[in-house]
């Protein structure tokens, strides 16, 4: 099993969005597509979950092509199926419906299994006067941080 684990974030999911559940899913995938995920090359940025046909797809998530494959390589884009329990997706479903409610990815990770899992959130979008009160916050911890070091 190999030491590195791989953990890709999107980092603007916290700043873009006011999160409210979280979940672990599986991902459907084909072989060139792990092997890509496993050397890190994997990207959340602009990604988002809908539903199709009562399951859970994910749109967006680019997953470089794997360097070694000859013509059996997969689209760096193509949109994969998320793996729930059923409670879950018709949970999700239910909240989705909701006004302002969406599926956000918030990170790509590989578990012990060596199984890629994707860490989604059920979240809704902030405002921009909230996306000011959050630099605010960070900028007010950064100086209290800053000056419990100098004393």
């Amino acid at each position: 099993m190999p030491d590195n684990k791989i953990n890709i974030k999107n980092k603007k999911a916290y700043f873009d969005f006011e999160i409210h559940e979280k979940l672990v899913a599986g991902m459907e995938l084909t072989g060139t597509e792990i092997k890509s995920i496993r050397k890190g090359k994997a990207s959340l940025a602009e990604s988002y979950c809908y539903f199709k046909d009562n399951e859970l797809w994910i749109k967006g998530m680019r997953i470089s092509e794997y360097e070694q494959a000859s013509f059996h390589n997969h689209d760096p884009y193509r949109e994969r199926r998320l793996l729930l329990n059923r409670s879950e997706l018709n949970r999700l479903e239910k909240r989705v419906r909701e006004k302002g409610f969406t599926i956000i990815t918030l990170r790509l990770i590989i578990n012990d299994k060596n199984l890629a899992k994707l860490e989604i959130a059920l979240a809704r979008g902030k405002r921009e006067y909230d996306k000011r009160e959050t630099i605010k916050q960070k900028d007010l911890q950064r100086e209290m941080d800053r000056l419990g070091k100098i004393r």
